[in-house]
């Protein structure tokens, strides 16, 4: 990875932070966005060596100023991960409009706008990966809008691989089941897994992220080994 310049969206805390971790640890120079000032802050302090830039995906200036932003630290990238993403998981009585445009508006629309705006900056060979999920394939109750979000992030990464092909630009979509993270952890169904709501979303875990029987969430330093994997251009 050394001499490999990434950039990595919503990667401040969780999937994002594990995985800008790991590539900084290999040698490589990362860029990584977040909105939250907390957690912006303490990605600065965790992450040595690693450029932490504040850009919210919801917001669709910030989305397409990303490249020109992506500009200020490196004349081009090797990979981007599309990581930045919210999930709001209610019964579809309780969903509000702003539930819904919050959604899509991050994990749709944003990541679109953000890869549009990085397209100057992407090396040819370069490499993008989505992360999706596996509510985008797989039914889930209280997920409704959540998991058309990702569904429609699994619908771009298959249409823009052959798109941008053309251009050196690989795409990848990956769709993890549950990992446990801090934003996983903080939310209320989660906590409210005694009464099934856990295990009505969890199939399981197993050591490469993937799931199985055994009812429990991935584990984020797993999941970003793959991501690893995934990232590197083919020369």
């Amino acid at each position: 990875m050394t001499n490999k310049t990434f950039l990595i969206t919503g990667g401040t805390t969780g999937i994002g932070l594990a995985t800008a971790q790991l590539l900084s640890a290999e040698g490589a120079k990362v860029i990584v966005t977040g909105r939250n000032p907390e957690t912006l802050a303490s990605a600065k302090k965790v992450l040595n060596g690693v450029t932490v830039h504040p850009s919210d995906a919801g917001d669709l200036a910030a989305a397409q100023a990303l490249g020109e932003e992506v500009k200020k630290y490196v004349g081009h990238l090797d990979g981007a991960f599309l990581n930045a993403g919210v999930g709001d998981f209610k019964p579809i009585e309780a969903v509000t409009p702003k539930d819904y445009d919050d959604m899509f508006n991050v994990n749709v629309r944003g990541l679109y706008f953000q890869l549009q705006s990085l397209l100057p900056v992407l090396g040819n060979p370069s490499s993008v990966v989505f992360n999706a999920s596996i509510a985008g394939s797989t039914a889930f109750a209280m997920a409704s809008i959540y998991s058309a979000t990702k569904a429609a992030v699994i619908s771009l990464g298959r249409t823009l691989a052959v798109e941008l092909a053309q251009r050196g630009v690989r795409v990848n979509v990956l769709s993890p089941g549950p990992i446990d993270t801090p934003i996983q952890r903080n939310r209320a169904f989660l906590l409210n897994r005694r009464k099934g709501l856990w295990k009505c979303w969890l199939p399981g875990r197993s050591r490469s992220g993937s799931v199985h029987p055994t009812k429990w969430p991935g584990l984020q330093d797993s999941y970003s080994r793959r991501i690893r994997a995934t990232l590197p251009a083919r020369s």
